[in-house]
């Protein structure tokens, strides 16, 4: 696999994602589904929204790892969440550890939504390629 990626600028770099991201050769790719702080048992966390974040990582590197996949090949991550402003402020410093863990270079998109199954307040859905 070989990837590319397109910056224009730089003021992006401190946000930890890319403008975009060209993927040639690959062997495979896998759509995951929006991953939440949904237990192992199915139950919904009610959890804060940083809390819950930490869940949705950990449930996305499970599918992630469980398809013979590598979370530092996400290509694409769409994070929703029911307050941007709560994220940006509360859990932002999680989700850039949890890029820089894994050296990711994806492109995303931040999306504040009415609401989410349940109890839930953040989401995960990620493009990964091999």
């Amino acid at each position: 696999m070989e990837k590319s990626i397109i910056n224009p600028w730089t003021w992006q770099d401190q946000l930890s994602y890319v403008q975009a991201v060209e993927v040639k050769n690959t062997t495979g790719t896998l759509y995951v589904a929006g991953q939440a702080a949904v237990h192992a048992d199915g139950t919904s966390s009610n959890a804060d929204m940083r809390t819950q974040l930490g869940i949705a990582i950990q449930n996305l590197e499970t599918v992630i790892s469980e398809a013979g996949y590598e979370a530092g090949n996400i290509v694409r991550l769409t994070v929703y969440t029911t307050s941007s402003q709560e994220f940006i402020h509360n859990c932002f410093d999680l989700f850039k550890a949890f890029v820089a863990r894994h050296g990711m270079k994806q492109a995303v998109t931040l999306l504040q939504v009415v609401g989410l199954n349940e109890t839930l307040n953040v989401e995960l859905e990620a493009t990964v390629v091999k």
